[in-house]
């Protein structure tokens, strides 16, 4: 099925999502969504399906489209909770931006490996690494007082960590079971 076809589903499975905290925003005062809320949503939600079927579509093996799905699935996490409430902090907090750098590895690293599985996993692990040290690097420029909150981002991004790493561990196997993209 060609890309553009697979584009109408999509955007009708992401009108569906946004459809549910508007119809709960109609019954729930503590649910309070604006217009550009929506519009932002709608992007991420467009963003990460078009990112996957752009990925997904030069694999052969399911695999290799596992992995891009666990792939965009952190990333669309990841932009989604710094956007809503922030990672460190609040949303507002400078220290959340370090996290633009997760995704700037993860990226860079997928076109230096033009989508190969092996390299995939290369570039994958590096955003694993790379998001493990975020806190670790804000830590060492904004020296909070270290507090609960504090541990509970180091492990915030320890999870997300081991998203990424499942996503890279993914890709090396589909790298070694002979998957080729197109």
């Amino acid at each position: 099925m060609a890309l553009s076809n697979r584009t109408f589903p999509l955007t009708l499975a992401a009108l569906c999502l946004l459809s549910i905290p508007f119809v709960v925003a109609q019954f729930n005062n503590g649910v309070v969504w604006t217009l550009a809320n929506f519009i932002i949503a709608g992007i991420l939600l467009l963003g990460a399906g078009l990112l996957y079927l752009l990925v997904a579509s030069t694999a052969r093996n399911g695999t290799y489209r596992l992995a891009a799905g666990v792939a965009v699935a952190a990333t669309f996490l990841l932009v989604w909770g710094n956007l809503a409430v922030g990672f460190i902090g609040n949303e507002n907090n400078p220290a959340n931006l370090l996290y633009i750098g997760v995704l700037a590895v993860g990226f860079i690293g997928a076109v230096v490996a033009q989508l190969q599985p092996l390299g995939m996993a290369k570039a994958i692990f590096a955003a694993a690494l790379t998001q493990f040290a975020v806190p670790f690097v804000a830590l060492s420029i904004w020296r909070p007082e270290l507090t609960l909150g504090v541990l509970w981002v180091i492990v915030l991004n320890t999870l997300f960590a081991g998203i990424w790493v499942m996503s890279g561990w993914l890709f090396r196997r589909a790298g070694a079971i002979g998957t080729r993209t197109n």
